[in-house]
């Protein structure tokens, strides 16, 4: 995710943000005032956001002082402006303790704000570090545009107050929040990392005017859904903005694509990944430990393969192990100048091209935009985001959130760096909810009886796809290697190789998964439907014909006196071939997403693979009751996945 999320605690604000955040990561000297430190850094004033700021008197883009901050995140959530406040009071003859109220919001909190951090991806900050001035403003602006909707989306439909016994009453702050932004330019690596700290008070007024705290736990709930929306407005700004385009890359192999602006070099994002090589490193060896982990009584403690649970944890812990202290800040525009020589000097990309990025990313998406069709259709986009959440979510069973994170993802897919309509991404979930979407809750407070917290899962039955969670098997002898399959005999470890050298057994990531998913399903409904309808370009049923893959179509009927010649539509398959030529034509290059035959190949393999090593265990090691737990797959199963003869791709990717 490009947003993450953290609390704020009162203590917090003064040990670490107020000595760190607040100047640019760097280390704010002792008695230094705010705006004097963050000259010395290099880096910009704080400046207020938010709809709730008119209630505090303040301002939006207004400069954010340190009494400020200290008032409303250190001192227990208490009035920005609460020592003028209180000193009035105490002048007019209140009592201390009154005087003291009446600078308060509401009841003091231990949870002050929370911290998101937006950064854009690597492709967008490397086009800002390395591109003249105009491009570098052009990308501060669509990132601050892209913020400030974000934060809009969560003051309209996330933010909630609660209050009454057990917090039984939810509503929205009326007023809108209160929130400290804060720009910083590097990693703690010191390769250019374009972010910003949003400080969101967790202080919201009630439409009786009272202050109330807002829920972090929602906050949390969808923090991903923010991430989506802010991948899609900060892209489409820049592309907008600049005349770019973005494409789908795969970063890890399973996983969910990333979407980067088209034309910048991979080898200039892994320049600016050395902390992620560091990670990866280190996340080896604890994998390797992981799985030959054994208890006193040589009994393994885990599971003999790393579930993608543990490997984010893991992940976690490598990502504290090996973080490094942070730097001394130094001016953008020494930075800038430092960025672009350490490039053209260690990362094998060409000089030429990194002073000309941004007419090389223009290239790229004229031919991209010459190609793609931004076409976006409600009936498909409801498949592919409801297949995707209900293969990718544990049991099969999802919210709200879940499906407007994905819908978000997929629009970014569809659109490749254009801008679209308002509520858009809404009406794919509404499509989704009502058309593919089965309610399961059971709601047993008030909470569940909201629209935001009804539990879904899909109406079809996706149970013939591969993927089942393995048994465990006996540890591995310290000396061998790692078993490939966790029922098979561990093999002995390479000569001369150690830990982290050699492949770790991990379970299956779920995304190709829910890629066959989406295809399968719109595969399903393409051969139920029997309504032909013609002389529209961009037809339903067309766009279910056309999108789908080669290798999952029927196959057409051959015709040796006509073979030469497009089959008519006839009333059994309502094919409208203006739209298939169209979607031919708008067809991407990026093969990575493309489900090709060699691809839907080695997914059924991997299938095939763990069902027969499953039955193989079954027979070994359990007993005939037991057995039964292991569904085979059956020969007709693995028919309808079997894709047909190679050929050229037709229509638009099928992954997101």
């Amino acid at each position: 995710m490009t947003v993450d999320i953290r609390v704020i605690r009162a203590g917090q604000m003064y040990r670490y943000y107020l000595r760190e955040t607040v100047v640019g990561d760097g280390r704010r000297p002792a008695r230094t005032p705010l705006r004097a430190a963050q000259d010395q850094a290099g880096v910009p004033a704080g400046r207020w956001m938010g709809r709730g700021l008119a209630a505090l008197g303040l301002a939006p883009g207004e400069e954010v002082t340190e009494a400020q901050l200290r008032n409303l995140f250190g001192e227990r959530g208490r009035h920005p402006y609460a020592d003028r406040i209180e000193a009035d009071r105490l002048a007019g003859g209140d009592s201390a303790k009154k005087a003291f109220k009446a600078g308060a919001l509401g009841r003091r909190v231990t949870v002050t704000g929370v911290d998101f951090v937006f950064r854009p991806q690597p492709t967008i900050y490397l086009l800002w570090a390395f591109g003249d001035e105009e491009t570098r403003l052009a990308i501060e602006a669509a990132h601050e545009r892209a913020i400030e909707r974000v934060l809009e989306w969560i003051e309209d439909e996330v933010a909630v107050i609660r209050y009454g016994k057990d917090g039984i009453y939810r509503v929205r702050p009326p007023g809108g929040l209160v929130a400290a932004r804060f720009r910083h330019f590097e990693a703690r690596s010191g390769r250019p990392l374009l972010h910003d700290h949003l400080l969101l008070s967790v202080k919201g007024q009630r439409l009786d005017g009272k202050w109330g705290s807002i829920h972090t736990t929602a906050l949390h709930e969808n923090t991903v859904a923010a991430s989506a929306l802010y991948n899609e407005l900060v892209a489409s700004e820049v592309c907008e903005a600049l005349g770019l385009a973005t494409e789908p890359r795969i970063v890890t192999p399973g996983r969910r694509p990333v979407m980067e602006i088209a034309g910048v070099p991979h080898e200039l994002i892994r320049w600016t990944a050395r902390r992620s090589d560091q990670i990866a490193a280190c996340l080896a060896e604890l994998e390797h430990e992981y799985v030959t982990a054994v208890d006193d009584d040589g009994e393994p403690r885990f599971l003999p393969v790393v579930s993608e649970r543990a490997r984010a944890k893991m992940n976690q812990i490598a990502a504290r192990k090996t973080r490094p202290p942070k730097r001394k800040t130094q001016p953008l525009a020494q930075l800038r100048v430092w960025w672009k020589v350490s490039a053209i000097l260690t990362s094998k990309v060409a000089a030429d091209v990194i002073n000309s990025l941004l007419e090389h990313a223009r290239a790229a998406a004229a031919a991209i935009r010459a190609r793609v069709a931004a076409v976006v259709d409600m009936a498909l986009a409801a498949v592919d985001v409801t297949a995707t959440v209900f293969v990718m979510n544990e049991g099969g069973r999802f919210h709200r959130r879940h499906l407007l994170a994905e819908a978000r993802r997929h629009l970014a897919l569809v659109l490749r760096g254009r801008r679209r309509d308002p509520g858009l991404d809404e009406e794919i979930v509404a499509t989704a909810i009502s058309t593919h979407c089965l309610d399961i809750s059971e709601p047993k407070t008030t909470v569940g009886l909201l629209a935001d917290y009804r539990l879904y899962t899909a109406r079809w039955d996706l149970a013939d796809l591969p993927a089942r969670r393995r048994p465990p098997a006996p540890a591995p002898e310290p000396d061998r290697q790692p078993p490939a399959d966790p029922g098979e005999p561990a093999a002995l470890r390479p000569p001369g190789q150690d830990a982290g050298e050699w492949e770790i057994p991990r379970i299956p990531l779920q995304y190709d998964r829910a890629v066959l998913a989406g295809a399968v399903v719109r595969e399903k409904l393409r051969t139920t439907t029997t309504a032909a309808v013609r002389g529209r370009a961009y037809d339903v049923v067309a766009h279910q014909q056309a999108a789908m893959p080669e290798q999952l179509l029927a196959p057409e009927p051959a015709d040796p006196e006509h073979g030469d010649q497009e089959p008519e539509a006839g009333r059994g398959d309502a094919i409208d071939m203006t739209a298939l030529r169209a979607w031919r034509k708008s067809r991407t290059d990026v093969e990575a997403l493309d489900l090709t035959a060699d691809r839907l190949r080695r997914i059924r393999e991997a299938g095939t693979k763990m069902v027969n090593d499953s039955r193989a265990r079954a027979d070994r090691h359990t007993a005939p009751a037991d057995a039964d737990a292991v569904r085979p797959v059956r020969p007709d199963d693995q028919q309808a996945h079997r894709p047909q003869q190679p050929g050229p791709h037709r229509g638009r990717e099928a992954g997101h």
